[in-house]
């Protein structure tokens, strides 16, 4: 089993050599493991992946299977890894990654023995610059690792590239799926690779840091239909949990909770310098 073969994260996060504060909580001078505290160690071991969407889901949205909400420590460590630098942290979050791509390929059908290629929403030029390399690809990297280790036949596929695309912070939800669209294109070499691949079909996943409107999960999905390969599920590391104020989206719980009260809200930021995600 997959959480089996995980079982070693929290010894992956004790080896690294990191700053002294915790990742998950930035608490300083407190014994470290996951990078973290014992604390938010222990809530990031718990975590399981479970199926998420915003409601209603943007058209083209693939099922969508997320590792936790992106608050807490997940949230912590995953600002910590994209926006301050601490590249370490790519292992134990693949490894985190790596359950949740094989729960969305289990719920699309497909074993372990079936060819299963991630495929990472791309970051743009000036966001690799920025974060010294592309942030996705490294952590689906570190997934497929997983998953092989595990048993998966399981490969990273980057057919795709993002031209510039404007802040989405000022955008709404229409918005943010016509800027995530139109930034997407093609890349004829890898794609004509895995058109010749036809046992690929129905086995590619998306896989991305955070969905909060679905956009970007969407606008992925449709580039690949457009080259003729069909896209299984997405899996994530983070769902947004929407704050009550202007937007029409609501989010869907985590299958098997309680469904509770119907939020509506704005579109969050979600990125610690300020910035927004993608979508």
């Amino acid at each position: 089993m997959l959480r089996a073969r995980l079982s070693g994260l929290g010894a992956d996060l004790a080896d690294l050599v990191l700053p002294s504060a915790c990742a998950g909580c930035a608490a300083e001078r407190v014994p470290l493991r996951y990078g973290a505290c014992a604390v938010c160690a222990a809530a990031l071991e718990a975590l399981t992946p479970y199926g998420t969407a915003p409601v209603p889901p943007p058209p083209g949205m693939p099922r969508c299977v997320a590792v936790g909400p992106y608050a807490g420590p997940l949230r912590g460590v995953l600002l910590a890894y994209k926006e301050r630098g601490r590249h370490r942290l790519a292992r134990p979050l693949g490894a985190l990654l790596a359950m949740a791509v094989a729960e969305a390929a289990r719920r699309g059908g497909a074993g372990r023995s079936a060819p299963v290629r991630l495929i990472p929403v791309p970051s743009t030029a000036a966001a690799a610059r920025e974060r010294h390399g592309d942030h996705m690809a490294r952590l689906a990297a570190h997934a497929v690792r997983r998953l092989r280790a595990a048993g998966w036949n399981a490969e990273v596929g980057q057919p795709l590239r993002a031209l510039p695309r404007p802040d989405s912070a000022s955008l709404d939800v229409a918005g943010r799926a016509a800027a995530a669209e139109s930034s997407l294109r093609i890349k004829g070499g890898p794609i004509a690779v895995l058109r010749r691949r036809t046992a690929m079909r129905g086995t590619l996943i998306v896989v991305d840091d955070i969905v909060t409107t679905g956009a970007t999960l969407a606008a992925v999905a449709g580039r690949l239909r457009e080259a003729d390969m069909q896209v299984t599920g997405a899996a994530v590391l983070a769902a947004t949990r929407l704050r009550a104020n202007r937007a029409e989206i609501r989010v869907r719980a985590p299958t098997g909770a309680p469904p509770g009260p119907k939020v509506r809200g704005s579109v969050p930021r979600t990125r610690g310098d300020g910035r927004p995600s993608a979508g």
